[in-house]
């Protein structure tokens, strides 16, 4: 069965095509800056036929598909020889609400589900919406599944998902924390908990899922049972761009600030000039903070000599020191942690990052081993605990798509 993954952004569409008979994948690629100039990325993984890496003209999510199909079945870049060799299609999709507690099979009404949790991830939504709709008019008939961030997170109790507001809010409108990355935090605590070796049962875990966007689950017997992000993934740690947890009366003092501006121009400025790029006024890039703050980022050790950049390395204080502070109270609620995980860009990418906080961790007998965290982007589950450490610091490479392919095949195994 081969599998087709779509993951799509407000103006950008990542897709895989997995063969899950083997779970490799054939080909792989990004469309991005569409709705702007356009531009593609083809890579076929399979058959060693040449990357198309060029502009072109990608003015909606429909020519986005369009021209992944075209890439896709082309002579000279192609894996496939026509769209019968596509089985199904998998999408990313960041909200499913208080609906979905798993994946779906796309109909009418599933859709009709969707759309509704608009409001509640508007940034994100209707861009996986388009890359439905778009696929659907491509290819009629093929089968596909929506697999949502927040389904993981379903698992958490009342007392945790529940907004101290007006409780009419929730029985009316759905408000209540719902938690994002769940495909992420899913796979690589499962990985941590097979790298245990000891069951299911009984584990705790802490994955951090560092980013652009960023955030933590404390796992706790397979099961997610808190994490940072909430009713919007505004919530918890600062992020690229975004502020993560403030004083939400902030929204109203931003306003007036800047000269009485509508409530969804302050928070505009609490999701895409904070965080990181805020403080550091630089970038939202982790990389670039780093350079700034006289970092070797393939190292993690400061340069010595290097020019530091103050409020650079005042973004990363304060980042290292937001992820411990949610570790730290992780522990507390599941009494214990096996095991802390570190995925995605930074988390797998940034051993300064890793270090920072496990230094802010060292009260709770929490230590990595500093020559073996010294690395960038392992293909593997990487322990850099110290031998003293009262438990493991893994680094595990995430792989989102692959958890998509895995439902999406399993549900059309049932049909």
């Amino acid at each position: 069965m081969n599998v087709l993954v779509i993951n799509a952004g407000s103006s950008s569409l990542k897709y895989q095509l997995f063969d899950m008979s083997s779970e490799t994948i054939i080909a792989k690629g990004l469309c991005d800056r569409i709705g702007i100039d356009g531009h593609l990325k083809h890579t076929p993984v399979s058959n060693g036929k040449p990357v198309f890496n060029s502009a072109i003209s990608l003015p909606t999510h429909a020519e986005a598909i369009s021209a992944v199909i075209a890439k896709l079945t082309s002579l000279e870049y192609g894996v496939v020889s026509d769209l019968s060799e596509i089985n199904a299609i998998g999408h990313r999709v960041v909200h499913g609400g208080s609906k979905f507690f798993g994946s779906a099979l796309i109909d009418e009404e599933v859709l009709k589900a969707i759309e509704a949790c608009a409001p509640l991830a508007p940034l994100h939504v209707p861009a996986n919406m388009m890359g439905i709709e778009a696929c659907q008019k491509a290819m009629p008939g093929v089968p596909q599944i929506a697999v949502f961030d927040t389904a993981f997170h379903h698992t958490l109790p009342d007392y945790a998902y529940t907004c101290p507001i007006p409780y009419k809010y929730y029985e009316e409108h759905g408000i209540r924390r719902y938690g994002y990355h769940g495909t992420s935090h899913r796979y690589v605590s499962a990985l941590a908990i097979d790298y245990l070796g000891k069951g299911t049962e009984g584990t705790k875990i802490i994955t951090c899922h560092l980013g652009n966007g960023s955030s933590l689950a404390a796992v706790k017997d397979g099961k997610s049972i808190e994490t940072t992000m909430g009713v919007t993934p505004l919530e918890g740690v600062p992020m690229g761009t975004r502020s993560g947890t403030v004083d939400p009366a902030l929204v109203a003092v931003l306003s007036e600030l800047n000269g009485d501006i509508p409530t969804k121009n302050a928070i505009d400025i609490l999701n895409k000039e904070s965080g990181v790029l805020g403080v550091s006024g630089i970038s939202s890039d982790f990389r670039d903070v780093e350079t700034a703050a006289g970092v070797d980022i393939n190292t993690g050790e400061e340069i010595e000599g290097a020019d530091i950049h103050p409020r650079a390395k005042l973004a990363l204080d304060i980042f290292c020191y937001q992820v411990a502070k949610f570790i730290g109270s992780f522990y507390l609620i599941m009494g214990g942690v096996d095991a802390i995980v570190f995925t995605a860009g930074v988390g797998e990418n940034s051993p300064y990052v890793r270090r920072g906080v496990c230094k802010i961790l060292s009260g709770i007998g929490i230590e990595l081993d500093r020559a073996k965290n010294r690395f960038r982007g392992p293909d593997e589950t990487v322990d850099i605990s110290s031998e003293s450490s009262k438990a493991k610091v893994l680094v595990i490479p995430t792989n989102e798509e692959l958890v998509i392919a895995r439902d999406t095949k399993e549900i059309i195994g049932d049909l």
